[in-house]
């Protein structure tokens, strides 16, 4: 087993869907097969316009054929693995390259030493104490502390355990969608912010975790906490072009329609690879909103 780096951009000429399947030509199997088993970073070109960088991690289960497509290949992600990066990495830091053995920056798939790794899961989740495990969290390990201490060498196994954390991942999944969102509802569009200078919104799940939901942006949205009581019961739901739908079943609709926003559509992240996937606001109609 071995880490790695998958190259993905939101307007790739691939199949790719980050939280499930990556695929990549012949050419490059070599170069992913030791990954299976192990975790991958995906990476942003310095090509796309305002890139992110290394902004996410996954777990490769499988490498198969792609039944579709003639000398390609798919690595299959392990369900409930996908995680974004609340502190997205860039390439180059203040000492230069993160990514500090790579033999050709221009390969789109390529192995990852375990020094450059754990430096960059560092950058991404160790800046930022809200995304920390408190001491008073007992599921977490005592390994895992809330102080900046650097992880030594044979520790590191641990902060791939750490990956995998439900308290890590809800408040990275927490700081992304509501960065993408602005800390705004995007159902009212109201941003509320308490005397701590925290926001009040809170980040949904649109196809929720047990539900096999993905910790992705584009499986979550921000909503105040009426909202997403209400859009977690069906209450409320979106269409594909992001109209806001209101059950039939609720018992005050002119007061839920006082709440929404004036266009009557979610409010949108500005970037686009960060909206909603309609396959999962699909995954909602069908599952939760109660017409």
């Amino acid at each position: 087993m071995a880490f790695g780096v998958f190259i993905h951009r939101a307007d790739s000429v691939y199949e790719d869907s980050p939280t499930e399947h990556y695929q990549f030509p012949k050419q490059y199997l070599g170069r992913a097969a030791p990954t299976v088993g192990d975790w991958i970073i995906y990476y942003e070109p310095v090509k796309v316009s305002k890139t992110l960088g290394y902004y996410a991690a996954a777990k490769v289960r499988q490498i198969v054929p792609d039944p579709a497509a003639k000398d390609m290949y798919l690595a299959l992600i392990e369900p409930g693995s996908y995680i974004d990066f609340p502190n997205p990495v860039p390439f180059k830091g203040p000492d230069g390259p993160v990514e500090r053995g790579v033999l050709n920056p221009q390969w789109a798939v390529r192995l990852l030493s375990a020094s450059d790794f754990h430096r960059i899961i560092n950058l991404a989740f160790d800046q930022d104490d809200d995304l920390l495990p408190r001491m008073d969290d007992r599921s977490i390990s005592n390994k895992l502390r809330e102080d900046h201490v650097p992880f030594k060498f044979e520790q590191e196994r641990d902060r791939v355990t750490y990956l995998s954390s439900r308290i890590l991942r809800d408040r990275a999944f927490r700081r992304v969608v509501l960065r993408a969102y602005d800390q705004r509802c995007s159902i009212t569009g109201l941003k509320l912010i308490n005397g701590g200078g925290r926001a009040e919104v809170e980040a949904a799940h649109i196809r929720p975790v047990e539900a096999s939901g993905p910790d992705n942006v584009n499986n979550g949205i921000a909503l105040s906490g009426t909202v997403h009581w209400m859009f977690d019961r069906g209450l409320i739901s979106l269409a594909d072009n992001l109209e806001i739908l209101v059950s039939r079943q609720i018992n005050d609709p002119d007061g839920v329609h006082a709440i929404i926003n004036r266009t009557g559509h979610a409010l949108m992240p500005r970037r686009a690879a960060e909206r909603p996937h309609p396959h999962f606001l699909r995954w909602h109609r069908e599952n939760r909103f109660k017409y």
